[in-house]
């Protein structure tokens, strides 16, 4: 018999990865800015400024905007109060039980099971819902999908992933500028050796590889963490739990996912695209659930 874990055990230890995983980012940029540092000790607080403005304006610009780039990009549509009473009625019920705002509610046309939940804080937050989902899934299944949704919301991940995304994105144009400039200048200007040289090259240009793949392990982790917290908005893992199995059944390939923009994976409960593999957005569907049925 398997042990029973607490999901609030749960929770902080999907907290702590997920800050461990950023200190790897942190610790990966300080070393290609030490590094570049030697190779070009004149220029390089001008090419760090410029990474780090430029990071910055592209994802606070995509962040402030975030529900409405999303949500246009699906072509969703309001939910109506009337037209889907249920909906609302479980949001309501559950955000007057965790003490959060109600979001905005939105309807996707999509057969498949899915969900997704955007904004930058809980005051200017969205859940939208796809057409599968209202007509396939019972109540308590339902229910614990929008409560997944809800923890994404209450957990700040979006502002903890824009967070990632500057990071990554910062070590991502600091390597670009680098190699451009070496290809520019030749290596003319480099003052520290041929293998402090080489040294930089090679980790300009394993390390945006290598911290977008922490940055997917971040995502697969705060999946986890969602997971626990609907467990913990509900108080029982079994309707999501027998939610996350129709989806997993259905988890196919279709036309409709193929319109959805590969940037917006990250924010559905379950990746459109359905690859398994360290580049995945999300953790395999079975080892949530042996998770949440521990709980």
């Amino acid at each position: 018999m398997s042990q029973r874990i607490s999901f609030h055990d749960q929770i902080a230890r999907n907290k702590r990865k997920s800050f461990f995983l950023v200190v790897i980012i942190f610790a990966v940029f300080l070393l290609l800015g030490y590094v570049i540092g030697m190779v070009y000790q004149d220029s390089f607080w001008f090419i760090l400024i410029i990474a780090t403005v430029a990071s910055i304006i592209y994802v606070l610009v995509g962040y402030n905007g975030s529900d409405k780039i999303a949500l246009a990009s699906v072509n969703a549509k309001k939910a109506s109060q009337t037209e889907y009473r249920q909906f609302h009625h479980l949001v309501e019920g559950l955000c007057l039980a965790s003490g959060m705002p109600k979001p905005k509610l939105y309807i996707m046309e999509n057969p498949q099971i899915n969900a997704f939940a955007t904004g930058k804080d809980p005051e200017h937050s969205v859940i939208c819902l796809t057409t599968g989902a209202l007509e396939k899934l019972e109540k308590r299944e339902l229910e614990g999908v929008i409560g997944h949704e809800l923890s994404h919301i209450a957990n700040y991940d979006i502002k903890f992933m824009t967070l990632v995304a500057v990071l990554v994105g910062m070590i991502a144009i600091i390597s670009q500028i680098f190699l451009r400039s070496l290809w520019f200048s030749g290596g003319r200007r480099n003052k520290s050796g041929a293998i402090i040289l080489v040294i930089g090259i090679v980790l300009a240009i394993l390390a945006p590889i290598f911290v977008w793949l922490v940055q997917m392990a971040i995502s697969r982790k705060r999946e986890y963490s969602a997971d626990a917290s609907a467990v913990k908005f509900i108080r029982t893992p079994t309707g999501l739990i027998r939610a996350l199995k129709k989806i997993g059944k259905e988890n196919t390939p279709s036309k409709e996912n193929k319109k959805i923009s590969k940037t917006m994976a990250p924010l559905f409960i379950s990746n459109p695209f359905t690859n398994k593999n360290i580049t995945s957005t999300h953790p395999p569907l079975d080892k949530r659930i042996q998770a949440l049925e521990k709980m």
